[in-house]
């Protein structure tokens, strides 16, 4: 898999955004220096292959006896139903919350007790609402064998979160090898990398 391909790949299509001045606000509150879309990602033919195949690559090397794909609505659902299509498996989702009419359903799609999934998606920062799905499954009785996302942050209790639900989880790129890129080409100066690396470390109190 190369983590540097699929980095300048987001890079190009302007997935990856940074901001020395008024910083981005997350939907949790926090302030970040940087904002990572991975939907853009669905507008290249190249992103998308590539995407599929470098999670092919870790499913077919880190999971035995997949059943079936799951992804977190929205933004994991197109790329998890290309890699389920791939793989020639069936494929589910788990909704934000469950749906306030008809079936009222939380989890969309068959999936079955006992069922050996993984679940797909696009970007994880502290883990909470990809927790949430894995419990969805899990309280379906599914057998979750772990996660994999395009981008993390790598934020330290996001992995002690994956740590204490046993999820075994892998991202193709992360916040680290991002700014390692962009120290090697020159494009942040040393500053920059103290600003950013700072954010990462306590990102719940940045720019407060």
């Amino acid at each position: 898999m190369n983590n540097i391909k699929l980095l300048e790949i987001l890079l190009h299509l302007g997935a990856i955004h940074f901001t020395n001045s008024t910083p981005f606000q997350w939907a949790s509150g926090w302030f970040s220096p940087i904002y990572c879309d991975n939907r853009l990602a669905l507008s290249s033919y190249e992103a998308r292959k590539f995407i599929a195949s470098s999670m092919q690559e870790v499913l077919t090397r880190k999971f035995q006896g997949i059943e079936c794909i799951v992804a977190v609505a929205t933004g994991a659902l197109p790329m998890g139903a290309i890699v389920a299509q791939e793989l020639q498996l069936p494929f589910a989702y788990v909704r934000p919350k469950a749906k306030d009419h008809g079936l009222e359903n939380l989890v969309e799609g068959k999936v079955e007790k006992g069922e050996r999934v993984v679940v797909i998606e696009d970007l994880v920062s502290t883990g909470g609402s990809s927790l949430k799905a894995v419990e969805a499954l899990r309280d379906k009785g599914a057998d979750v064998l772990g996660m994999v996302a395009i981008f993390t942050y790598d934020f330290p209790q996001a992995r002690q979160a994956m740590k204490e639900a046993e999820v075994d989880f892998e991202a193709l790129v992360s916040y680290p090898m991002l700014l390692e890129l962009l120290k090697q080409q020159g494009r942040i100066s040393a500053a920059e990398e103290i600003r950013l690396s700072q954010w990462r470390e306590s990102p719940e109190t940045w720019g407060k």
